[in-house]
């Protein structure tokens, strides 16, 4: 019988992983089963919401939540995650990972979250906070901000910046992540406004390929390599499109794990 992809990715990390691991850290990561990143993918919602049992059916190993309100005219029935779907997840054995967009580009009245800055920050992370724990996430358990576009160098200082910034004031920077291209992870890392996993070498790094033109970041725990757009159906389950993210590092910021 031939190996099946996941199974080829579980020997390839078996390989790998000691290679990658300080001593006696990663390699004890590694040992628990909910630590485990052998081939593990983990969906994102962009339509709407898929029960626990089709995400286990389907392959996958958990899902991102959303802990962030429902913006104004938006009929997405996956904002804010309910305590009642959050536990089905877990007690199904799939992982679950906070991730926090309230905004988006274009959209009126309601802009990308970064645009706010310091100020929108304090906020956005109270709410996250908030909704994080009614949905029974725990407090050592980073929450992933999204930046849901490309931006410069100029943004990410006088804007993206300060709201992490902001947001780094409530949550602490070690609960902080961040999602986006390759160029925002990098500036988020570079300015110490997002927190390390306690896997060696990782931070809270979520990357997009979307707008990453090819190049990836090495500290990213989570890769989202199929995006639903206009062009791009990503997965199916059950007739619903969701986009699908690798998981990179044992500690990819799962809500199951004692850090």
């Amino acid at each position: 019988m031939s190996a099946s992809r996941r199974d080829v990715l579980r020997y390839a990390w078996s390989t790998i992983a000691p290679a990658l691991a300080a001593p006696g850290i990663l390699a004890a990561t590694i040992a628990s089963p909910k630590a485990s990143a052998a081939g593990m993918q983990l969906i994102d919602f962009a339509e709407r919401l898929v029960s626990p049992e089709q995400i286990k059916a389907a392959g996958y190993d958990g899902a991102l939540v959303y802990v962030s309100e429902l913006r104004p005219g938006a009929t997405f029935d996956f904002k804010p995650v309910t305590r009642e779907f959050a536990d089905g997840l877990r007690a199904a054995g799939l992982q679950v990972v906070s991730c926090y967009q309230y905004g988006k580009p274009g959209w009126p009245n309601s802009p990308s979250d970064f645009t706010r800055g310091y100020d929108g920050g304090v906020a956005d992370a109270q709410t996250a906070l908030r909704l994080h724990a009614a949905a029974g996430g725990p407090d050592s358990a980073p929450i992933f901000f999204s930046v849901d576009e490309p931006i410069g160098a100029d943004a990410w200082k006088h804007l993206a910046g300060q709201w992490f910034r902001g947001i780094n004031s409530v949550l602490g920077g070690e609960r902080t992540g961040i999602y986006g291209g390759v160029h925002e992870l990098g500036w988020a890392i570079g300015d110490g406004v997002v927190g390390h996993s306690s896997a060696p070498g990782f931070r809270w790094a979520w990357q997009t390929r979307a707008w990453s033109g090819g190049q990836r970041e090495p500290a990213a725990v989570l890769f989202q390599r199929e995006v639903v757009t206009a062009t791009d159906p990503g997965a199916v389950i059950d007739g619903v499109h969701v986009d699908v993210d690798d998981v990179l590092a044992p500690d990819f910021g799962q809500w199951d794990l004692s850090r």
